[in-house]
């Protein structure tokens, strides 16, 4: 093969992709991601945790009390984050149904040193995102009452508890869950795949437009096209995933060894950009040939995330510094992985090539 060859076709393809709007889109999808990572990482969070969302919240609910006055009040009262009506139960419950209210507090007549515990009721609507926003902050003034009222009846303790130093928490688990485990990985692979995509649609459009008597006819052979297709796809790799890390970096994401993460990420999407072209190879029709390889590519990612040391958990630990020296291991295996996909790449793009020429 002949590197200038590779090149002429390589060029074609970049100007070819200018027309592609499918492409383009999922380019943009990708940019769209990565400018508002922090939105992202907020709406992931509450996905399975509503009630990390009371972190970003700043706004005063309204809620009503209702029922005997207590230290509560005054609490809920002193809370930036709430606006405290005095109602009656009935007239308040019908304003939560109504939503003009965030919640309903009951607090009922037992006194503050009363034998009896004090049992309050908190009315909220049923599988809503505010509510949750609201039970946690709730929680914190619900805690501090809690604790008046062991004050007022610690008296009746005859045994003396032993006092427990809990850290404080320092939060941040679920930032560093979704933009290190999640949103890092998905970003910086997601060139990947669609370079695979790509490469399907680069091939099979050369038998479906009927084009690939032409460029066989010209001093380019047939296994320089695929190559010089399969290069296009894998220099936009690093392009993107690298133009992605920049903005994560703008979004104040701290992302280490980011050379290490384009240079496992390339070297990885060379598998996935292998396959695709042996199936496209293989079909010859693009409806066909995408819809097998994404079959396949399922497949071939979970087998992949069944392994601990996968790519995308070892891109995890290179975003925050604490991959070791398994990360040239897994880099060995993918490098033998791709040179096993390469000669079966070459040997069956000369098959096809001979029998043009036969036929």
């Amino acid at each position: 093969m002949k590197s200038r060859h590779l090149s002429i076709i390589a060029k074609k393809e970049f100007r070819g992709l200018l027309n592609e709007r499918t492409i383009l889109l999922a380019v943009l999808l990708q940019l769209f991601i990565a400018l508002f990572s922090s939105f992202l990482m907020v709406g992931l969070t509450s996905m399975y945790d509503p009630s990390s969302l009371s972190r970003y919240s700043h706004y005063r609910y309204s809620v009503a009390y209702a029922g005997n006055d207590s230290q509560l009040l005054s609490y809920l009262q002193t809370s930036p984050d709430f606006r405290v009506y005095k109602m009656d139960l009935s007239t308040a419950v019908a304003a939560l149904g109504q939503r003009k209210l965030a919640a309903v507090i009951y607090v009922p007549d037992t006194k503050p040193d009363a034998p009896d515990p004090i049992k309050i009721s908190l009315y909220t609507v049923q599988n809503d995102l505010q509510s949750a926003i609201v039970n946690v902050k709730l929680k914190d003034v619900f805690l501090k009452y809690e604790e008046h009222l062991r004050q007022i009846r610690e008296g009746r303790l005859d045994v003396q508890p032993l006092p427990l130093q809990v850290p404080a928490a320092t939060g941040g688990g679920d930032f560093y869950e979704f933009v290190y485990g999640l949103l890092i990985p998905l970003l910086v692979f997601m060139p990947a795949i669609i370079a695979a995509a790509l490469v399907i649609d680069l091939i099979t459009e050369e038998y479906q437009h009927e084009t690939l008597e032409t460029l066989i006819s010209t001093p380019i052979t047939f296994t320089e096209m695929i190559w010089g297709k399969v290069l296009a796809c894998e220099v936009l790799v690093p392009i993107q995933a690298g133009a992605w890390l920049i903005l994560l970096a703008i979004n104040g994401i701290a992302i280490q060894n980011p050379v290490l993460i384009l240079l496992q990420v390339s070297v990885t999407s060379l598998i996935l950009i292998l396959i695709g072209t042996l199936v496209a190879l293989h079909y010859r029709e693009r409806t066909a040939a995408q819809f097998i390889f994404s079959t396949g590519l399922v497949a071939v990612i979970l087998l992949a995330l069944a392994v601990p040391s996968n790519p995308l958990n070892l891109l995890a630990r290179l975003a925050v510094g604490t991959a070791g020296a398994e990360q040239w291991l897994v880099l060995g295996v993918v490098l033998a992985i791709v040179a096993a996909l390469c000669y079966a790449t070459q040997k069956y793009a000369e098959a096809i090539a001979r029998n043009h020429k036969s036929c």
